[in-house]
């Protein structure tokens, strides 16, 4: 089969297409013949080296036909999409014509929806939902400020949020891209420039629950952004990753804020974290329905990888991007 090969650690030009031998699903396992493939930054962050030593194909989620299930499960073409489970960290991923998943991390779809849409929802949906939902137990009428809103994870969680009930107020570090979030539901837009919680206090808001997918770089910002007995998330580096240098509890976290971590990319699927907690196929109906935006920002052939890449680098996607292997 064909797959896409990270030939040394680099830029976007060490993804390479490469013949390799085709895999084969074990027991506890699932085979899919990948479609479509969801692009996200830990696919960049794996190429470049950040994560370390990583498998050679990466790729952490998919739509595709199941190929082969040695439990007999999911019968030969059921329609599935494929979210993390070591995934281009642990084993080979997907970004490759055949992949396989651990079983756990393998969901059966009724969608109607072309690959692509498919494609563009699983690994995104999934966190945000989790976060939104798991750890920050938003509740109709809250106020939650989603930090790194433009982001394919932001734009999720906005479009969860205000379906959800929830006020939404949204970030973006360049003011042409208000418009987009409005478009999504955000009530309002703040532009970021890492002093969040004194813009919220000028402008006499009230936060009660804060998203942050630009993490470490602004943690104490947002911890201080939210009101008393907030609550903030962080699920995403954005900012990068150099930890928060000297963090004091005493004095970086306010009395009465709970901050949690939620790191999609090494729970969901697991028995604490089943991927039968997001439902999936009534986020897709939302998506066929129109009340979630969630189609795909733009669409890549296999063998244009590099240059997709190179765009999301960029910060040039807006959006979820996505690679089509028909």
């Amino acid at each position: 089969m064909k797959a896409i090969v990270i030939s040394a650690h680099g830029g976007p030009e060490v993804l390479t297409v490469t013949d390799v031998p085709d895999p084969v699903a074990a027991t506890g396992e699932v085979l899919i013949r990948v479609k479509a493939i969801g692009l996200n930054h830990a696919e960049a962050y794996m190429r470049s080296g950040a994560w370390g030593r990583v498998a050679a194909v990466p790729g952490i989620e998919c739509a595709g036909l199941v190929e082969a299930d040695p439990s007999g499960e999911l019968p030969l073409g059921t329609k599935v999409v494929a979210i993390l489970g070591g995934m281009g960290r642990t084993r080979n991923g997907s970004y490759a014509e055949l992949v396989t998943v651990p079983a756990t991390n393998v969901v059966p779809v009724n969608s109607d929806l072309p690959w692509a849409d498919l494609a563009a929802v699983p690994e995104v949906y999934a966190t945000a939902y989790s976060a939104l939902h798991g750890n920050l137990a938003l509740k109709a009428g809250d106020t939650l400020l989603v930090r790194g809103a433009t982001s394919s994870l932001g734009q999720a969680a906005v479009n969860l949020a205000v379906h959800h009930g929830a006020t939404v107020l949204a970030t973006t570090r360049n003011p042409a891209n208000a418009a987009l979030l409005k478009e999504l539901g955000a009530s309002d837009v703040l532009i970021d420039d890492g002093q969040l919680a004194a813009e919220v206090g000028r402008r006499g808001l009230a936060v009660g629950a804060l998203l942050d997918i630009v993490g470490n770089t602004v943690l104490r910002d947002s911890l201080a952004t939210v009101g008393p007995r907030g609550r903030v998330c962080q699920v995403g580096f954005l900012g990068g990753f150099e930890p928060v240098a000297h963090f004091d509890p005493i004095a970086d976290l306010p009395s009465g804020v709970q901050l949690s971590f939620f790191g999609s990319a090494f729970v969901l699927g697991t028995p604490a974290f089943p991927l039968t907690d997001v439902p999936l196929d009534e986020i897709y109906a939302q998506v066929e329905a129109g009340t979630l935006r969630a189609r795909p920002t733009r669409i890549f052939r296999f063998d244009e990888i590099v240059e997709a890449h190179r765009v999301m680098e960029a910060g040039r996607a807006l959006g979820k991007m996505v690679v089509t292997l028909d």
